[in-house]
């Protein structure tokens, strides 16, 4: 009966095929560089319209709204960061079952997760909506940009639901193979979020509330636009009643790879709270430089986040199929993918790290564009590290061993914290800039050898059996 359910009929092979891309056939290189570049692509514009918030904050609200926006970074990516792990964890047996070539707990799965999405998306927005503004006087924010900082997240956070449907139906998506169609949104909602911009700031005046609303609104465009066109395009998602309808193991399954990945993001978002309060001390300036070097490393770090989410597609949907050397093949093209980028990019920035960060101060911020283009220098020195990271951890979390990812996520936060306790009061705003590469290269010290023996172990087993909700078990040979 369990051998029934997996196998395939014709119109099974048929809707397996229909707009979507399986990784687990031909050359790993060739199948991951063409979902790599749309997923690159994806990120950048998401990036651009990112990085737009804050250059037109930055031009045509001055310094002090450039800081209170950077301000809120760190607290920012603890959420949304949570939100979007969480997403991608739920993303991630749908991967392995239409790797496995399961349909039927394909579908449970999707609509599952988005089930607990919803439950999710209220909670948060309940909750982070209310202790905003005291989590904001906890990290010691300068009382000169407090309250655009507040104005500038309290919306952010209203638009948690928004995030939670764009990565929800993106990531399942993408872990069918197609990681073109989240990319035609995310540049139509760039776009949308530059003139929303504008619009707000320029012609409404509602400051940073405005830039907020922009991102916000953009969102849930690109989120409603990706689930029209999956409703209509994936027959292979297509479910009954039945398969809709919620399963208690199926959720419980769905969390336990979900918010560990969720928790990840969050633990290493809490050393870079604590980073930002060091950094807050150092005076509304630093916070402004700071704020400037991270959209413009954000920018360049988006071939490494392309990579992460492609090697988890690639490693759920090749675990489900059971193929352990196409991983390693796998591993080492993104590898050499990620170490030739890193080389690059250190050249261009250390190179014109300053004149980038023109595009969001003046010229004659002559201070703050040296500080910038030192906090660019210091990361960019470390890519390496960083494209390891994003590799290795993804793979892993792809793989099903989402827990390992938060305790890299520990790693990392345990190394910023460090540097914010201890090295930031002595150093000043030197010690800053290589707070991230000290988090990169911990996380690294744990990732390598826990994938070298999770394959091990692997290597080491026989497939025995699938139980109902399609959980692998394992026997030593």
């Amino acid at each position: 009966m369990d051998k029934a359910r997996t196998l395939l009929n014709d119109e099974d092979r048929t809707m397996a095929k229909s707009a979507t891309k399986d990784m687990t056939e031909g050359s790993p290189s060739r199948l991951m560089l063409g979902f790599f570049f749309p997923m690159l692509l994806g990120m950048l514009f998401q990036q651009f319209y990112n990085m737009m918030d804050t250059i037109i904050v930055g031009k045509y609200l001055g310094v002090q709204a450039l800081a209170a926006v950077g301000s809120t970074g760190s607290i920012n990516f603890m959420i949304i960061g949570f939100c979007m792990g969480v997403c991608n964890g739920f993303a991630i047996p749908v991967a392995q079952k239409f790797g496995e070539k399961n349909f039927r707990l394909l579908k449970k799965f999707a609509a599952n997760g988005a089930w607990l999405s919803a439950v999710f998306a209220l909670v948060m927005t309940v909750t982070v909506c209310v202790f905003c503004r005291a989590i904001l006087e906890l990290m010691n924010t300068p009382e000169d940009i407090i309250d655009g900082a507040y104005r500038y997240i309290f919306v952010i956070f209203l638009g948690i639901p928004a995030t939670y449907l764009y990565n929800m139906v993106s990531g399942i998506i993408r872990s069918l193979g197609d990681s073109r169609t989240p990319l035609v949104f995310l540049v139509i909602s760039s776009l949308l979020n530059i003139g929303l911009d504008l619009f707000m700031i320029l012609v409404l005046h509602m400051g940073e509330e405005g830039a907020a609303w922009a991102t916000v609104i953009s969102q849930a465009v690109s989120g409603i636009g990706c689930l029209i066109y999956m409703m209509k395009r994936f027959e292979i998602l297509r479910m009954t009643r039945e398969e809709a309808r919620p399963d208690k193991g199926i959720m419980i399954t769905l969390c336990n790879v979900g918010v560990p990945m969720g928790l990840q993001y969050s633990i290493t978002a809490i050393g870079s709270v604590i980073l930002q309060t060091a950094v807050n001390g150092l005076g509304a300036m630093a916070v402004a430089a700071v704020t400037a070097g991270s959209k413009i490393g954000m920018f360049f770090c988006c071939p490494f986040d392309a990579l992460g989410s492609t090697m988890a597609t690639y490693g759920g949907q090749n675990i489900g199929a059971r193929k352990l050397d196409r991983i390693s093949a796998g591993l080492k093209a993104a590898s050499i993918m990620g170490i030739g980028y890193s080389l690059a990019a250190f050249g261009v920035l250390l190179l014109f790290g300053k004149e980038i960060g023109l595009l969001f101060l003046d010229a004659d911020e002559t201070e703050i564009l040296g500080q910038v283009h030192q906090f660019l220098v210091g990361n960019s020195m470390f890519y390496i590290p960083l494209a390891f990271v994003n590799i290795v951890r993804f793979l892993i979390q792809g793989m099903g061993y989402s827990k390992l990812a938060v305790l890299a996520g520990v790693c990392e936060m345990a190394a910023r914290s460090f540097v914010g306790f201890c090295l930031v009061p002595v150093f000043g705003y030197a010690a800053v800039c290589f707070a991230s590469p000290a988090a990169w290269i911990a996380a690294d010290l744990f990732l390598v050898p826990s994938y070298k023996k999770i394959m091990k172990t692997l290597r080491s087993r026989t497939v025995s059996a699938i139980d109902g909700n399609g959980t692998v078990s394992y026997n030593e040979t």
